[in-house]
């Protein structure tokens, strides 16, 4: 299957696709490279037909943007077997009381500004939408406001963010948050707000119970406020956390979502103070305070600290996620989870170590609203494989596999075992072990690596360099000691 992901990894990803348009036998290679480039491989033959594709002249390829090189579709298409259907199952799960048809939301960011935007989402299959944070302060934004570190490819592994909050005036939004309700009265809308005071925090509760929302979250996180005493500045403080917590909580009948942090040492502290406030839930994480220096992303030549968020934060984004989790005193209260979920295995990761939903802002970006097919569409697939009835019965489930460092095991090793038939003899084994690891490989006249037992460690720095899988995992057998 790595031959067909590197060659649908060229895919652009094209709107309204060319290939897909120019073929005559009614098949949608452009649905089916997004397949595969999200992680769906299993449904992508659905979207092809091997026998049709075998003796088509392949106007696809002559139509794709690509001209010069075109994605090689007729080729990708010979790989897949045939699908008949996606299997589904039921991803619906209960969130502080609150049923969501599947655990997939779209973030309190630039994804979910204004009613046109968040009907065309929640109509493509999004579970729910936790809105642009609303507060009483004049908004004005700068431009750009965006940066990103690209893989080689050119695909976001980083976005920089300088945005802050709903630009419109706050009686715009409660009319957008009404008017989604009454629309889509089966969808989940959560306001999020964000006050400066005692009385801007009851206001902006008040008024968003009155447009009907299902929940509030509460903006303790933005990392780029342009006014002191808003965002990470409170969400750093676990006294103002509790206090404004408490206050929200007494003025509302709705369930009460924290949104915590990552710009602090120890995020269950605040966690905490939300929790025994009376929020019924925390969402978790907002942006990483973070410099990138490209001089086109500044402005009037200016550059500062924002945020950054996609798929380079979400290791960070889980460690926090799992320390909440495994917290004792945190047992009951419910996780939305967020930080780099581009595909339905991102959104699994969060969901087993304890999330019962995920935010999506970066990839919607990047990508579209579009990716909601395969989030919901891999994650079916998934249980449905697994046997897996209610998506509640794996939420945390890997959180057991987690221990102290202090707890690992030490006096065992496993060793690689390198496959000679997929090696091709590229040597970068060879100069990661040499360089960084414990000079354990040498090269042999075919130029195959051999591994010397007496030196190897069983690091695995190898197994993570090779390009061709061609470097596997052995039995774990006791440590010979010296």
């Amino acid at each position: 299957m790595k031959e067909i992901n590197i060659s649908a990894g060229l895919c652009l990803l094209c709107g309204d696709a060319p290939c897909t348009g120019s073929c005559a036998k009614g098949l949608d290679p452009a649905r089916g490279l997004r397949a595969i480039r999200f992680d769906n491989e299993s449904a992508a033959g659905l979207y092809f037909n091997r026998e049709a594709c075998a003796g088509c002249p392949a106007p696809c390829e002559t139509a794709c943007v690509l001209s010069d090189k075109p994605v090689l579709i007729s080729e990708i298409a010979s790989r897949l077997d045939p699908v008949k259907k996606i299997p589904s199952a039921d991803l619906s799960i209960e969130f502080c009381g609150l049923k969501c048809e599947n655990p997939f939301f779209l973030a309190s960011s630039a994804v979910s500004t204004g009613y046109e935007m968040v009907a065309r989402a929640l109509s493509q299959g999004w579970g729910g939408v936790f809105y642009k944070t609303i507060c009483l302060e004049t908004i004005r934004e700068v431009s750009p406001r965006f940066d990103a570190v690209r893989d080689f490819q050119g695909s976001f592994t980083g976005f920089r963010n300088m945005e802050q909050l709903s630009e419109n005036p706050p009686e715009e939004d409660y009319r957008i948050l009404a008017r989604l309700k009454k629309d889509f009265p089966s969808k989940i809308i959560v306001a999020s707000i964000m006050g400066q005071s005692e009385e801007q925090w009851i206001e902006l509760t008040e008024k968003v119970q009155e447009a009907g929302v299902d929940a509030i979250e509460l903006n303790f996180s933005c990392p780029q406020m342009k006014y002191a005493g808003m965002g990470s500045d409170v969400g750093q403080n676990p006294e103002l956390v509790a206090a404004y917590t408490a206050l929200v909580k007494y003025h509302s009948k709705v369930p009460v979502i924290a949104k915590m942090t990552p710009n602090i040492t120890h995020i269950v502290s605040p966690t905490m103070a939300a929790f025994f406030s009376g929020a019924t839930g925390v969402s978790a994480i907002n942006t990483i305070k973070s410099v990138t220096t490209s001089d086109s992303s500044a402005v009037s030549g200016r550059k500062a600290v924002s945020g950054y968020s996609g798929r380079a934060v979400k290791p960070i984004a889980l460690r926090h996620i799992l320390e909440i989790a495994t917290n004792a005193q945190l047992k009951n209260a419910h996780i939305s989870g967020i930080g780099g979920i581009t595909t339905w295995k991102d959104a699994l990761d969060f969901i087993r170590l304890g999330c019962r939903n995920v935010q999506v802002c970066t990839a919607v970006m990047e990508y579209g609203y579009r990716i909601i097919d395969d989030l919901v569409s891999g994650l079916s697939s998934y249980m449905v494989s697994r046997g897996v009835k209610h998506l509640a019965d794996i939420v945390g489930e890997e959180i057991p596999e987690f221990v102290s460092p202090s707890t690992l095991d030490r006096e065992t090793v496993v060793f690689p075992v390198i496959d000679k038939s997929l090696c091709v003899g590229c040597g970068r084994c060879y100069i990661s072990c040499w360089d960084g690891g414990h000079q354990a490989i040498s090269l042999g006249e075919d130029r195959k690596p051999k591994i010397n037992g007496a030196k190897c460690v069983g690091c695995h720095l190898c197994r993570l360099v090779c390009p061709t899988d061609a470097i596997g995992i052995s039995k774990r057998v006791p440590k010979v000691r010296k």
